[in-house]
């Protein structure tokens, strides 16, 4: 078995990541077997992520007892839709910040024994009983983000769950109650808290502290949890327990339903409008893959409601009019290539990307000769002055306005690659972090509603993306499967927000165009640009394209970019798995 190392930002979180490193290689223990491993003498350095090969199969996950559990069920011959499953619920309890039974996910799926390639669509949806002036104050003014966030209103009908249901029923060889133990025991044994979890407790207090059962979780006393405290959630097992033994209808037709629904409405200061009704009607859709040629491989994904796909496909579409490979990775103008390319491809995402179950939209955003005339307006060495939406080929075209929604970073990412060959990338999320901050049956509940945009109309033009009962809202997340000659060749994916286009773009531009390994592209300094300012991460060398960019006409902004990615290479017979060194997720395999 190998394991990714992990670079640490201080000696306090090589103590907890090295202990529970130890405790991944080890049986399922107590809570005291977990703080026995994290060693308060520990002073030996953790290095840099490096890249992880294996042979048979692969999991990279957000955290590494997440990895672990999926791990298991690989070695022991079960599926990747039984691996997920097992994935899932443990980031579910170790990284609620990010997702969970609360929230909904987009995953791509290929499958090895017929060499195919589909998507299901676990987004969650609107409730019936919403109005399109949900985000509106009562003088018609968009709400404030975290006004709308915090509290019932903007929690949409989970879909996760059914998700894992149904793609285990269909791929799935291991029985689904077993997939649940590795969670339902940390649940009950208890596990350490993660620096990332503790430091984004104390960033969220404020609103963690808004609600009884969120509080008594998060907070011993009036203080957030501190890193390496053990904690256990007795209500998170339960429901586990429940799923475990009457399956996915204990979620929507049973008690699981009904106390969501008692909570997101009894929300005093914000209510929202969830009914048992929403969770009997919800579905999980199977869409066709949306992919685009790059360099001579398929990069596909999600297609709507999610417009990580066809913007991906729209920005390696424009740069590949210009000869990055050559300009290199160190020069200012690569940047502002790719820069201006993603600025054009977010000004269509903005105008036209929507539920298409609810709203048509162009056909023609991916052809050939339309991004090579979207190409044609970056000027290498100038920054675009202007940025609009084109105009793309459509059957019936439509005037919209540009939509206003907020999409800030959270989200987990999940590469599982099993012995026959087939491969799971997905994208789960519960939005904001911590979503609504309203918390079930050990849970927390999402906010994404808020991803819809807050207004409806515009100058007189509808916003295709605005809320509508059962409508899903437009998402950012981009699980990809790369096939070179109908073959899978990558899987990759990443959290943060609308960012997550511009983290998997580069990802890819640096290893097609600039030859890096998955792990040397993953590491790179992230640098993207999505409505005008150009965001450079902040305390790395790619500082030094500031002033550069400047010039060029942009303004810039030095960010903490956050990305999570995660990502697996098939090559030579090997897979290649690679984890982001920003966060605390691995790769392993065998």
């Amino acid at each position: 078995m190998t394991w990714g190392e992990h670079r640490v930002l201080n000696t306090k979180k090589a103590e907890l990541l090295f202990g529970l490193l130890l405790w991944c290689a080890s049986p399922i223990g107590t809570a005291q077997d977990v703080a026995d491993n994290i060693a308060p003498e520990l002073t030996s350095k953790v290095s840099a992520k490096k890249s992880v090969e294996a042979s048979e199969f692969m999991v990279s996950a957000a955290h590494p007892l997440a990895v672990k559990a999926g791990y298991r069920v690989l070695k022991q011959g079960g599926s990747a839709a039984d691996a997920l499953v097992a994935v899932q619920t443990v980031l579910g309890l170790v990284e609620p910040q990010s997702s969970g039974l609360g929230g909904g996910a987009f995953l791509v799926y290929y499958h090895a024994p017929t060499n195919s390639l589909t998507t299901f669509d676990g987004r969650e949806t609107a409730p019936l009983a919403v109005r399109p002036e949900l985000f509106l104050d009562k003088k018609g003014k968009p709400l404030s983000f975290y006004d709308a966030v915090v509290g019932g209103r903007s929690v949409g009908t989970p879909g996760t769950v059914k998700l894992l249901a149904t793609f285990h029923q269909r791929y799935g060889n291991q029985s689904w109650s077993s997939l649940f133990d590795p969670a339902i025991e940390l649940a009950i044994h208890g596990f350490p808290v993660s620096e990332r979890l503790a430091s984004s407790i104390l960033r969220d207090k404020q609103h963690l502290a808004r609600y009884p059962e969120t509080k008594a979780y998060f907070f011993e006393g009036e203080k957030p949890l501190n890193e390496a405290k053990i904690l256990h959630n007795p209500d998170y097992a339960e429901t586990l327990n429940l799923l475990a033994t009457k399956g996915e209808k204990a979620f929507y037709h049973g008690k699981i339903a009904r106390d969501i629904v008692t909570k997101v409405s009894s929300v005093t200061d914000n209510p929202g409008y969830l009914a048992l009704e929403d969770f009997a009607t919800y579905k999980v859709i199977e869409r066709k893959p949306i992919c685009a040629n790059y360099r001579g491989y398929d990069v596909c994904g999600m297609g709507p409601p999610s417009s990580g796909a066809i913007t991906l496909g729209q920005i390696l579409g424009m740069v590949s009019h210009f000869d990055l490979q050559k300009l290199g990775a160190n020069n200012p103008i690569a940047w502002q290539i790719i820069g201006d390319a993603s600025r054009l491809a977010f000004a269509d995402r903005g105008r036209y990307i929507a539920d298409t179950d609810f709203v048509p939209m162009p056909k023609g955003l991916l052809d050939a000769s339309y991004l090579e005339k979207r190409a044609q307006l970056i000027t290498q060495g100038t920054a675009l002055a202007h940025v609009s939406p084109g105009e793309p080929r459509w059957d019936d075209p439509i005037a919209y306005a540009d939509d206003q929604s907020i999409e800030l970073p959270s989200t987990t990412h999940i590469v599982i690659v099993d012995k026959q060959g087939s491969i799971v990338s997905m994208t789960s999320t519960i939005e904001n972090g911590f979503g609504s901050r309203v918390m079930s049956n050990g849970f927390l509940l999402n906010n994404e509603l808020t991803d819809f945009s807050f207004a409806t109309h515009k100058n007189g033009y509808p916003i295709a993306n605005h809320v509508e009962p059962g409508k899903r809202p437009r998402s950012s997340m981009t699980p990809t499967i790369v096939l070179k000659n109908g073959q899978p060749y990558m899987a990759i994916g990443s959290p943060g927000g609308s960012r997550i286009i511009g983290y998997v773009a580069q990802t890819l531009i640096a290893h097609f165009e600039w030859g890096m390994s998955i792990q040397e592209a993953i590491d790179m300094p992230r640098m993207l640009n999505r409505f005008g300012t150009y965001d450079i991460e902040q305390n790395t060398s790619a500082v030094k394209f500031k002033r550069p960019l400047e010039k060029m006409g942009y303004t810039v902004e030095l960010k903490n970019l956050n990305s999570g990615l995660q990502g697996v290479v098939f090559s030579n017979d090997k897979l290649i798995g690679g984890a982001d060194p920003r966060r605390e997720g691995i790769s392993a395999g065998d």
